[in-house]
């Protein structure tokens, strides 16, 4: 059987449905990763998928596999990824397996694991490919399927310690993804009226690409926000773990600056509580926290990676710019976008202002958005290391959490970083004014290339 190794990633698996996860490869990862569960008499798996064309099939294939390995799996049925996180802590399984191909196109999909309550990743992953390639996987008896509906607790977990707002217009794009109709019970639980655009599942996504961290899969929703006068526009990605937000003006906010309102919100009841930012958020957001009386760590990028540092660390909300925001405040502590977007709502209740006057204080920046380079595989990693030591010879301070994060002072970096999911570089910039960013962008890119060069000539 052919072990197709591109779509072992950092942090789940994930490839072209048709193409890379056929029945067969699906059904012995279901097999391998039954043996993988922690060891007990019952080995329960909580199993959902989104609304994707391909899902189905998927889910049936791994189903198979599962059981046939000796699993009893948990079939909690279509809906977002945040709902199969939870059915992992309300029913008490030994893991849980998401089917989605989350912000990713239509033809796309994966699958995003957990052993125990914790992310299933990285070192995990390729374990599971190496028992795939290895073969031989036995079957085991005893498995078997039940099928569970959590929608109802779900919403109840949503909800139950959300202060309800005042009667505010707010309007909800779900892309057509696995979140709309949750997202809208809830928000009209909490006694809100949303407006609804492309609530319904429809796995072709036929009105957008369902990634909110693209401007232009927010036209619709900055429109609307506009003609309506809303309060606040919410937007989910393909299964809902991502959060988009647009004001009132029509302005995107994005993941680092609604963290800057989140833990503003945290601190003012938790003085000195810990808050994650990863490498690509502003530096903004962590002088702010600081300044709020938090503790300020910056961290990796990935969901899986920003999960295990939170419990590490006992920090009470972490984020990224994607709009993955994780609150262990009144919450599990994993990445909602369901959720988050009823802490928005409740916050912007509780003051009567918008997301930009709440924001007005926050220094004023210009950042690029985040710049994806193609670079190979076994390139990506040496040059990463290459440009950090380049710039530490000149004297720079390069944080190197995850890539190399060159200060320039004055509140100016530039970041370089390989991708964990692909073959490509990720830069980003940010600087006080618009000159200043052109010359920290030009001076990194240059380094970027000479080293590159450089290690091409070996």
């Amino acid at each position: 059987m052919h072990v197709p190794s591109n779509v072992f990633r950092e942090y789940d698996i994930r490839g072209v449905a048709d193409r890379d996860l056929r029945d067969d490869l699906v059904h012995a990862l279901g097999l391998a990763l039954s043996t993988m569960l922690p060891a007990g008499p019952k080995r329960r798996v909580a199993l959902a998928r989104d609304c994707r064309i391909s899902s189905e099939r998927l889910h049936a294939a791994l189903t198979r596999g599962l059981v046939e390995g000796g699993a009893h799996v948990i079939d909690v049925g279509v809906g977002p990824t945040p709902m199969l996180y939870f059915a992992v802590h309300d029913l008490d399984v030994d893991g849980g397996v998401m089917i989605t191909g989350s912000h990713n196109p239509a033809d796309e999909n994966g699958f995003k694991m957990m052993r125990g309550r914790a992310s299933f990743f990285g070192a995990d992953i390729q374990a599971l490919r190496a028992k795939l390639e290895a073969g031989d996987l036995p079957l085991t008896p005893g498995g078997k399927v039940e099928s569970a509906d959590v929608r109802e607790e779900y919403i109840a977990a949503l909800t139950k310690d959300i202060e309800r707002p005042p009667a505010m217009p707010v309007v909800l794009d779900a892309g057509n993804g696995a979140g709309g109709p949750i997202g809208l019970a809830v928000l009209r639980k909490i006694g809100l009226e949303p407006e609804a655009l492309f609530c319904e599942m429809d796995g072709l996504f036929p009105n957008h690409h369902p990634d909110p961290t693209v401007p232009k899969n927010l036209d619709a929703l900055v429109a609307r926000v506009r003609a309506t006068g809303a309060r606040v526009g919410l937007a989910y990605d393909g299964d809902a773990d991502r959060l988009g937000a647009v004001d009132a003006t029509g302005e995107i906010v994005w993941g680092d600056k609604l963290m800057i309102l989140f833990s503003r919100a945290v601190l003012e009841k938790n003085p000195g509580a810990a808050i994650l930012g990863e490498v690509k958020c502003s530096q903004t957001l962590y002088d702010d926290i600081a300044v709020h009386g938090g503790r300020p760590i910056m961290w990796k990028t990935g969901h899986s990676l920003i999960k295990t540092k939170m419990k590490e660390e006992h920090a009470l909300l972490a984020g990224e710019m994607s709009g993955h925001l994780f609150f262990a405040d009144r919450y599990f502590g994993y990445d909602d976008a369901i959720y988050a977007s009823l802490r928005l709502v409740e916050l912007l209740g509780k003051t009567g202002k918008t997301m930009g006057e709440l924001l007005a204080d926050v220094p004023k920046t210009v950042t690029t958005p985040e710049l994806r380079v193609d670079c190979p595989d076994e390139l990506k990693f040496p040059l990463v290391a290459a440009v950090t030591a380049a710039f530490r010879a000149r004297g720079n301070t390069v944080i190197d959490t995850d890539g190399a994060r060159v200060s320039f002072g004055g509140g100016a970096w530039g970041l370089v970083r390989a991708s964990n999911t692909g073959p490509v570089l990720v830069m980003r910039f940010e600087a006080p004014d618009d000159a200043t960013l052109l010359k920290v962008r030009t001076d990194v890119e240059d380094v970027v290339a000479t080293e590159r060069a450089r290690l091409a000539k070996r």
